[in-house]
């Protein structure tokens, strides 16, 4: 959990994510499509990633995409998606030092 949290906390934007995900590459097409560059650890390509993976399903209940913005954990996908269509995503990226629109 220690190595996520200082990994997560020196970017805006970070993704764990998987190579093969789906919800991962649909996470990382919308921050890329609002402009953010995030940056992106995958766990199949990192030999710590199997640890990660199990701390993350024990945080979000599911291993991948999570989502930290400004160093805390966001969640999945649903999370994500429920703070843009709410409108509330922007704001938070904004106030994070991702997006200077």
């Amino acid at each position: 959990m220690e190595r996520m949290k200082n990994l997560a906390s020196q970017k805006p934007v970070v993704i764990f994510s998987k190579s093969s995900c789906c919800m991962c590459y649909t996470v990382e097409t919308l921050f890329s499509d609002l402009g953010v560059n995030v940056t992106v650890y995958e766990l199949d390509k990192d030999p710590k990633g199997r640890e990660m993976e199990v701390v993350l399903a024990q945080l979000i209940g599911r291993k991948v995409p999570a989502v930290f913005i400004g160093g805390d954990l966001i969640g999945a996908t649903d999370e994500v998606m429920t703070l843009h269509l709410g409108g509330k995503l922007v704001p938070l990226l904004k106030a994070a030092g991702a997006l200077w629109v």
